[in-house]
């Protein structure tokens, strides 16, 4: 049996939306049947962020507690226009960027291929500070490729920002580093899992999570070869 709800006030922002990502069944738990990412990497978890588009109560919360996270983490004042990337990112780029009250860009995967052959759509000046936004970061190589199609507009970029961030694939921040740009997450797994142990699922199941967390690769190679 799950626990009764504790107030707002008293929990984490991070215990929030992890809190509003199992409400609303954007988490999925499957050990026994693993996920494949498009890396092919297998895991027991996946989160559907784009679940959230659903919700306006939800994504309201989450996206008002996202703009307190920038101010506490980047500043307030950091930032010119808010980018999306195709295409989880654009719907959560738009509430930020009225939130904060900037311009929104979205940036598209590859060049579309005739017109302008544009990868950012929307008015990008020289210059412009600019906020990247996502649904989620797994291993953060996604990311590299729109910070590249900033940079290559004469943008600047420094921050991203995310819903939610696996937490624990090292290279995640550690790539964005590299290209001096910090990552700004919600909430992670170990959030998540914190949360559901709290509302009761299985004990097998928050153990496989506990120990893919731990060892993504290790987990993996330890899966009967029908599964892996």
């Amino acid at each position: 049996m799950s626990e009764s709800p504790t107030p707002d006030y008293r929990r984490t922002p991070a215990e929030i939306a992890a809190d509003i990502l199992l409400d609303i069944e954007a988490v999925h738990i499957r050990p026994q049947e693993p996920f494949t990412f498009t890396s092919g990497r297998l895991s027991p978890v996946y989160v559907d962020c784009r679940k959230i588009i659903s919700f306006p109560r939800a994504r309201a919360r989450l996206m008002d507690m996202a703009v307190d996270l920038l101010g506490q983490q980047a500043g307030f004042e950091q930032f010119d226009a808010v980018a999306g990337g195709e295409t989880a990112g654009i719907p959560f780029a738009a509430w930020i960027a009225e939130r904060l009250g900037l311009p929104m860009l979205y940036i598209r995967k590859k060049p579309k291929g005739f017109g302008r052959n544009a990868r950012i759509e929307g008015a990008l000046a020289p210059g412009q500070r600019v906020l990247l936004v996502e649904d989620l970061a797994t291993d953060g190589g996604s990311k590299l490729s729109f910070i590249d199609a900033v940079r290559e507009a004469e943008g600047e970029i420094a921050h991203c920002l995310v819903v939610f961030h696996y937490g624990n694939f090292p290279q995640s921040t550690q790539s964005l580093a590299d290209r001096g740009v910090a990552l700004h997450g919600l909430c992670t797994w170990w959030d998540v899992l914190a949360a559901a142990e709290r509302r009761g699922v299985a004990a097998a199941d928050i153990d496989q999570v506990r120990l893919f967390l731990n060892d993504p690769d290790g987990w993996a190679a330890s899966l009967p070869s029908s599964t892996a």
